[in-house]
C-alpha cells in the first residue's frame, strides 16, 4: 500500500516540486520513497512495504526502462499472472505483485486490466509512445485524482499534492456543495476542487497529444440464477469467500481483522486465522461494540485490542481527518475508523475489514423497505400518489413520512444509504443556491441501466457505484492511510462479486432479514446471536454530544463564522441546531453535514 503522485514536465525546478508534493502524502509510505525524473514526465512514489520488501520499490521499470510503473495496491492473482508470462518468454526480476504488472502491460497492453483481481491505482509512462496510461478497480478501492491546469497534467492518490504544484489553481467547486448537502460525500466525478477529477472505478485513462480519453473495462451485472438451492448457495459463498480471504492474507508483514459486533468483520475473522483483532467504542450507552467483540474473539482464541474513544479526543483529531480526506465527508463512523486503523497501526501492518459484504450480498436495512412493504405498494401508484400529496402537507412527521415514502418509486426516494437534505431543503439554507437540479438527477443513469429489475437489485446496484465508492471506501482509503496501515477487504472480489450478483433476491433479502445467504454461510463459523444481529456500522453519538453546550458552542461558533455566511443562511441553520438541542427534533445529521463541510473548507481555503 502505497501512494504516489505525477505530472507533465514542463516547469522549472521539477525535483523540488515533485519532492514538496511526494512529502504531503509521507503517510501513505513512511519507508520508502523513489522518484523518475526526465524532459517528459516526473514521477513520484511513497511506500508502505507489504510485499518483497528488498525489491519491491518504485517507480518501477521494465528491462529496456521504457515502461516505468507508479501503483498503488495489491495484486492478488499475481502469483498465476507471473506463471502466464513466464511461459510466454518474460523474465521476472524480483517476486513483486509491481513487475507482474509491467510484464501484463507488455504482453496484454490496456487489456491487461481485464487480468487483473485486486485493489489498484497504477500509472504507466510509456516513454517510447510518449503516453500515460492509468486505471482504478473495479470497485474503486484505491483513489486515483487527475487535473489538466495550464501546461501541466497531474495525477496522484491525493489531491492535496496537487497544491504544491506551480500551475495548480486551488478554486472550490461550489456545485459540489449542494448535492453533498443530500449525499454527505461528493457524488461527481469533478471534485470539491474545481478542474480535478476522480477516474471512476472500472475505467482506464489514457494522456497523450495533451488529451485525455477515458474508458469503461468492466461492468457489474445482477444476473439472477435460479436454479440452485439455499444449501448449494451457502455453499458457493464458503468456497468463494475462502479464497477471497486467502489471497488477501498474502504478505510479507503480519496481518490483523478489524472487528465489531458484525457479521462481516465476524465472518472475517473466524475464517482469516489471524491472532489479532482491533475494535473501537464509545462510553456512550448504546455506542460500543467492544463487548461483543472481545467475547467473539474470545471463544475463537484470537487477542482482541480495544479503545473506548473519548469525546474531546474525536472533536480534537476532526479537523485533521477532513484534511486526510481530500473532499468533505460527513459520515461520522469515518473517525471511528480512524480510530480502530490507529489502533491496529500498534501492532500490525495490514488489516482486513469487511466493506462491500453489504453492498453485493444486501445487507442494509433499508433493503428491506420493498419487501416489508410490498403488499402496500399493490395499490395503484396514481392512488399512493395521492395518498402522499396528502399527508405532505403536514410536513415532516413520523407516520405520515411513511405514506409520503410509499408515493413515490424507488428512483425517487432512494438515492443511498444517506439521505440528508433534500432539494427543497437545501435550497433554504443555501445563501445561493445554483443547481435546478436535484440529487436523483445524479442518481438517474444508474437506474436506468437497472431498468426492468427489482427495487432491491435497483438499490444495490446504485449504492455499489455511488455510495460503495464515494462514502465507505473513500473513509477506508483515508483513515486506513492516514495511519501508515494497509486495509483489504475481503468482501470486494472480483469472485466473490460475480458470484453474489447470480444469487436470487430471495436469498439475499427476506422479511426476516438481509444478507440472508451470507449469514447462513457465516452461521457454520459464528454464534447464532452475531451471524442474525442486526447491523449497526460504527454507531457514532454526534446525537447526543450535539445536545451538550460544549460541543453544541463549538458547533454554533461555526456555522456564525464569516465562512459559513459566505454559503449559508444562518438564521436557517442556527434553528436546525437549537431545534436539536431543544429535543424537538433529531437534527444531527443535518448539523454534522454542514459542520464537516466548514471544518474541511478551513482546512484547504481558510489557509
Amino acid at each position: 500500500m502505497c501512494g504516489f503522485v505525477g505530472f507533465t514536465n514542463f516547469i522549472t525546478h521539477s525535483e523540488n516540486v515533485l519532492r514538496n508534493m511526494m512529502d504531503v502524502i509521507v503517510h501513505r509510505g513512511p519507508d520508502s520513497s523513489g522518484s523518475y525524473i526526465d524532459s517528459k514526465i516526473a514521477l513520484g512514489f511513497r511506500r508502505l512495504s507489504i510485499l518483497d520488501l528488498k525489491n519491491g520499490d518504485q517507480p518501477m521499470f521494465n528491462e529496456d526502462k521504457s515502461l516505468i510503473l507508479i501503483f498503488n495496491g495489491e495484486i492478488y492473482n499475481s502469483n498465476i499472472l507471473r506463471q502466464k508470462l513466464i511461459k510466454k518468454g518474460h523474465i521476472f526480476a524480483n517476486n513483486s505483485d509491481s513487475e507482474v504488472l509491467l510484464h501484463g502491460y507488455e504482453e496484454y497492453g490496456k487489456n491487461v486490466v481485464n487480468e487483473l483481481r485486486g485493489m489498484f491505482a497504477f500509472a504507466i509512462w510509456d516513454k517510447k509512445n510518449e503516453m500515460l496510461f492509468a486505471a482504478r478497480d473495479i470497485f474503486g478501492i484505491k483513489p486515483f485524482y487527475y487535473a489538466k491546469m495550464g501546461a501541466s497534467f497531474m495525477f496522484g492518490s491525493e489531491i492535496k499534492s496537487f497544491l504544491k504544484h506551480p500551475h495548480f489553481n486551488k478554486k472550490l467547486n461550489k456545485k459540489a456543495l449542494e448535492q453533498y448537502l443530500s449525499f454527505q460525500y461528493s457524488p461527481y466525478l469533478e471534485t470539491f476542487f474545481k478542474g480535478v477529477f476522480k477516474l471512476p472505478p472500472a475505467h482506464y485513462l489514457i494522456f497523450k497529444n495533451n488529451e485525455v480519453k477515458i474508458n469503461r473495462y468492466y461492468n457489474i451485472e445482477f444476473n439472477p440464477n435460479n436454479s440452485l438451492s439455499l444449501d448449494e448457495w451457502v455453499q458457493q459463498i464458503e468456497s468463494v469467500f475462502d479464497d477471497s480471504v486467502s489471497a488477501h492474507k498474502i504478505s510479507d508483514v503480519e496481518v490483523g481483522s478489524l472487528l465489531s459486533s458484525g457479521v462481516d468483520s465476524s465472518y472475517i475473522a473466524c475464517s482469516a486465522n489471524v491472532s489479532k483483532t482491533f475494535t473501537v467504542g464509545f462510553s456512550q450507552d448504546g455506542y460500543s461494540e467492544i463487548s461483543f467483540a472481545k467475547e467473539l474473539s474470545d471463544t475463537i482464541n484470537i487477542k482482541n485490542y480495544s479503545k473506548v474513544i473519548a469525546e474531546q479526543e474525536w472533536w480534537g483529531v476532526f479537523p485533521k481527518l477532513q484534511y486526510h480526506m481530500d473532499e468533505p465527508l460527513a459520515d461520522p463512523s469515518a473517525i471511528a475508523l480512524y480510530f480502530a486503523c490507529n489502533e491496529a497501526s500498534k501492532r500490525v501492518k495490514v488489516i482486513l475489514s469487511g466493506e462491500g459484504s453489504d453492498e453485493i450480498f444486501g445487507g442494509y436495512n433499508v433493503y428491506k423497505d420493498p419487501i416489508d412493504n410490498a403488499i402496500y405498494e399493490k395499490l395503484p401508484f396514481i392512488l399512493r400518489r395521492f395518498i402522499a400529496k396528502f399527508f405532505s402537507i403536514f410536513g415532516e412527521r413520523r407516520g405520515f413520512n411513511y405514506f409520503v415514502r410509499r408515493g413515490q418509486k424507488v428512483e425517487d426516494r432512494f438515492i443511498g444509504n444517506a439521505y440528508i437534505f433534500n432539494k427543497k431543503q437545501r435550497d433554504k439554507i443555501l445563501r445561493k443556491p445554483i443547481l435546478k437540479e436535484g440529487p436523483q438527477a445524479i442518481c438517474k443513469p444508474f437506474y436506468d441501466i437497472m431498468k426492468g429489475k427489482d427495487d432491491v437489485t435497483k438499490m444495490q446496484f446504485l449504492d455499489l457505484n455511488m455510495w460503495l465508492v464515494g462514502d465507505i471506501l473513500l473513509k477506508a482509503d483515508k483513515m486506513s492511510m492516514a495511519n501508515s496501515i494497509e486495509l483489504r477487504v475481503p468482501f470486494l472480489d472480483r469472485k466473490v462479486l460475480e458470484l453474489a450478483t447470480t444469487i436470487p433476491l430471495k436469498y439475499r433479502v427476506t422479511r426476516k432479514n438481509t444478507k440472508y445467504a451470507l449469514r447462513k454461510a457465516a452461521l457454520k463459523r459464528m454464534p447464532l446471536k452475531v451471524a442474525n444481529k442486526k447491523k449497526l456500522g460504527f454507531p457514532v453519538p454526534i446525537r447526543v454530544w450535539l445536545r451538550q453546550k460544549e460541543y453544541y458552542n463549538i458547533v454554533k461558533e461555526k456555522f456564525c463564522s464569516d465562512v459559513s455566511l459566505e454559503f449559508f443562511n444562518k438564521n436557517k441553520i442556527l434553528g436546525l441546531l437549537n431545534q436539536h438541542l431543544n429535543g424537538k427534533k433529531d437534527n444531527s445529521r443535518k448539523i454534522w453535514t454542514i459542520y464537516t463541510f466548514l471544518v474541511w473548507y478551513n482546512q484547504f481555503f481558510s489557509v
